[in-house]
């Protein structure tokens, strides 16, 4: 093999990796996206998780002081 055809070879070597780093690169771009839309989403849930256990406490004192008047 000639120096030539060994400069090719590494070459198109070089480029396949090329890509496939280029490709990697870009499906990780994509997953951060798609987590950082899932952070948000599940933030969102958390504020109302909180905001439905804070209603529910309400009308837990709520009910208790209708209990407490009734008797």
């Amino acid at each position: 093999m000639t120096i030539d055809e060994r400069l090719d070879r590494l070459t198109e070597r070089h480029e396949a990796l090329t890509q496939t780093v280029e490709l990697l690169a870009a499906e990780n771009r994509a997953g951060f996206a798609r987590l950082e839309k899932v952070e948000k989403i599940v933030g969102q849930m958390a504020r109302s998780v909180d905001t439905l256990a804070h209603v529910v406490e309400l009308h837990e004192h709520r009910l208790d002081a209708l209990e407490g008047g009734a008797s």
